[in-house]
């Protein structure tokens, strides 16, 4: 079995002791190359390459940012056009972010040594699983994208890409966007299959649930989500403070359940569609792809292979 490595070292948690402890354990099982990403994109361009090459496996050491691109090289040699899952080399994911989203939502431990000993035995005994993905404008997402409030908090945290980040920095970000948006509340137009549109004022697109982490603790957004569900929608016909405190503690319950007259809510959709009146910020998988009058989400079942 040939495989390509792709580590981000400035990941939060990877270390250079940790990638050669990685490096060394996976080349006691497969014919090993190890590639450290020096730019964003660059892990795409990798994994794009081992994908054209036909390597078997492409493991991505970093966080959510790296296993976005290293999915978006993968799947990129089919033109965007979905197809069979084991068409393309397998995914294996060490932990090295600070949030691992995608790797928790797989049940993958969050220590490295830990996921590197997990990852060992799932090639060892063959042990793997499709996963759907969703796909929008162009780009992959694992586990969530959206327009509005919650990209509007990526492009903060975007710009201060100096500063390490954490739960308490998306925490107050997203209370300094909700304050002051950026770019105002404007209103959403979304359109699901079989509902009439609804106007919105944030749209939150899940792939799986828990949607996203504050420290320990899971976001749940979406119960009925997940690797193999459609997408999930949620988004709020109102910001008014009564509505977000609402909708925030039932998101930090353990069952997640929302109940609310601004909610719009669908589990299990194929195709979503939003539309805004002008440019607003538009992210997949907490990376800020730009602004956006327009996005088509899509559900693409078993997309690919994952070694869990």
């Amino acid at each position: 079995m040939r495989a390509v490595l792709v580590v981000n070292p400035q990941a939060t948690a990877t270390t250079p002791a940790g990638r050669d402890v990685l490096a060394h354990a996976l080349a006691s099982q497969v014919k090993l190359d190890v590639v450290e990403t020096d730019y964003r994109g660059h892990a795409t361009t990798v994994a794009r390459a081992a994908a054209s090459d036909e390597v078997d496996l492409v493991v991505a050491h970093g966080g959510d940012g790296t296993v976005n691109e290293v999915v978006n090289g993968l799947l990129a040699v089919k033109g965007g056009r979905p197809g069979s899952y084991d068409s393309v080399p397998m995914l294996g994911v060490v932990p090295g972010g600070s949030a691992n989203v995608f790797a928790r939502a797989l049940g993958l431990p969050r220590d490295p040594v830990e996921a590197t000993h997990q990852l060992l035995n799932a090639l060892e005994q063959g042990r793997s699983r499709p996963v759907g993905l969703g796909r929008a404008d162009g780009r992959w997402f694992t586990f969530n994208a959206g327009v509005g409030w919650d990209a509007d908090v990526v492009a903060a945290v975007d710009s201060r890409r100096g500063k390490r980040t954490s739960p308490s920095l998306y925490l107050r970000t997203a209370v300094r966007c909700y304050l002051r948006p950026p770019q105002g509340h404007p209103e959403l137009t979304v359109q699901v299959p079989g509902a009439e549109p609804a106007t919105v004022r944030t749209a939150f697109v899940s792939n799986t649930d828990p949607w996203s982490y504050l420290g320990p603790r899971p976001v749940h957004l979406n119960d009925g989500c997940s690797f193999d569900t459609g997408l999930g929608l949620f988004a709020l016909t109102g910001l008014g403070l009564p509505t977000v405190l609402r909708h925030v503690l039932q998101a930090l319950r353990r069952r997640g359940e929302h109940r609310g007259r601004r909610l719009v809510r669908h589990d299990d959709l194929s195709l979503i569609s939003i539309t805004a009146p002008s440019p607003v910020n538009f992210q997949v998988d907490g990376d800020l792809v730009g602004q956006r009058t327009h996005v088509e989400f899509v559900s693409v079942p078993r997309a690919l292979t994952v070694a869990v």
